[in-house]
């Protein structure tokens, strides 16, 4: 059985795609219904590959947006003006084409609700997608344990997934804050302003006798940053998980 379960991760199959979201000018979300799709953990991703009429191919990884509990698997992505993939996904990709893909892939940066916590999920940009994954689940199944998430855009209209952000906020046991690094809105602003910084994770995050379990994703200097910046203030550095990625920073 196990044997089978990862020859099915291993080998490329085809979703089609159910809808797309413009969640930003420059990120788009992506639903594919997917025939015998195995089921995924939050915080996995999945490998796409685009084949070109001349047989040219080409992959990338993408964090899985969606819950396991969703009805359709989702990815999102955001365009990078050099990239070999995410201009096709985001800008030319409609309902009802095919994307090839392989997966679900990872087994470290996942939660589920048998972990335990608290947690703190730290985003820096498109880092946020698979924490929304996180989040989603941590719905679905009903889960008391609490959250805290800190999020870091250029600007709000750059804040991947912010109406959803903003419901789930509603919730008693989920906390979520939002700094902003470029453009705040207004002077009526009232969330953070500025990179993360220690100060910053500690007014945000939870204090470390509480023993959190951390997940930070983003890319490789915010990571960095913000991981360094939990263990100088006493964050436990075996209860931190981190997934970086190339791109643009925060």
């Amino acid at each position: 059985m196990e044997r089978a379960a990862l020859l099915r991760r291993l080998t490329w199959q085809t979703g089609t795609v159910i809808s797309t979201i413009q969640e930003t000018p420059r990120v788009k979300t992506i639903a594919l219904a997917v025939e015998d799709w195995s089921g995924h953990r939050a915080g996995q991703h999945i490998d796409v590959r685009l084949t070109a009429p001349d047989g040219y191919q080409t992959e990338r990884s993408y964090s899985i947006a969606s819950a396991p509990e969703d009805d359709y698997l989702s990815i999102t992505v955001e365009r990078l003006d050099d990239g070999e993939v995410s201009p096709y996904l985001v800008d030319e990709l409609r309902e009802g084409d095919e994307l090839e893909f392989r997966g679900p892939v990872g087994g470290h940066f996942i939660w589920e609700d048998d972990l335990g916590g608290p947690l703190f999920l730290v985003a820096g940009g498109s880092g946020v997608v698979p924490l929304r994954s996180m989040l989603r689940h941590h719905r679905a199944v009903g889960s008391r344990v609490p959250v805290r998430v800190l999020c870091s855009a250029r600007s709000l209209e750059l804040l991947i997934y912010r109406d959803e952000l903003m419901e789930l906020a509603a919730d008693d046991l989920i906390d979520i804050s939002i700094t902003l690094t470029r453009e705040p809105p207004s002077s009526s602003w009232r969330g953070y302003r500025g990179r993360i910084d220690p100060a910053l994770l500690s007014t945000t995050g939870w204090s470390t006798r509480t023993e959190p379990l951390t997940y930070i994703c983003g890319p490789t200097a915010f990571v960095e940053t913000a991981a360094a910046g939990l263990v100088a203030l006493g964050y436990d550095a075996r209860r931190i998980r981190t997934e970086r990625f190339g791109g643009t920073g925060v």
